[in-house]
């Protein structure tokens, strides 16, 4: 299968199971660019959901376009934002059309609350993956405070999460390098 031809699979597949919105589909994303086709590494992609969330827009779009633009060049980027989009386009008209009409039925606000709990299961596995390779980079300690801070500014505060992530991009920036001696790399092995 060429390129574009995955690319377009795996975003449509996206596109097609990613209920519940935007982050939702990020499970679902990373499924299929890290695990199932190794476009990137793990630590390429939550540099890419890092950066996507800093940006203003859905954040599926963003992830499917800077993706495709990675894995297949300016075609592959129109490829995977159509693979994501139409799905749920064709999906909205014609579930908005059946719950115009059945909506007040058991079964169709039965349907809707069913899908919570897979999303729910979907969104601890990666808030685990996350945690395990932050704990390995950054110890426990400093994982902890910085999801404890986070967490206070975005929930306690209400801090837009774009700007806590945009801040810690900025400082990780500015945090100067540690000098790399001889004596260093003698020490590490």
């Amino acid at each position: 299968m060429s390129v574009q031809a995955s690319l377009f699979a795996a975003f449509f597949r996206i596109g097609i199971f990613g209920f519940g919105g935007g982050p939702s589909m990020i499970p679902l994303v990373h499924q299929e660019v890290v695990k199932r086709h190794a476009w990137m590494d793990d630590d390429a992609f939550a540099d890419v959901l890092a950066i996507g969330n800093t940006l203003p827009g859905p954040i599926a779009t963003k992830m499917a376009g800077y993706i495709g633009y990675r894995v297949g060049g300016v075609v592959g980027a129109i490829n995977a934002v159509l693979a994501t989009i139409i799905p749920v386009i064709f999906a909205m008209i014609a579930l908005l059309g059946l719950y115009s009409r059945y909506g007040d039925q058991r079964w169709v606000q039965g349907m809707g609350m069913g899908v919570v709990p897979v999303v729910m299961v979907m969104m601890a596995q990666l808030t685990f993956d996350f945690f395990r390779k932050s704990r390995a980079g950054l110890g426990w300690v400093i994982t902890l405070a910085m999801g404890g801070v986070a967490g206070g500014l975005i929930y306690g505060i209400g801090v837009h999460p774009g700007l806590v992530i945009g801040a810690l991009l900025i400082a990780a920036l500015l945090r100067p390098e540690k000098p790399h001696t001889a004596d260093q790399g003698e020490s590490a092995r």
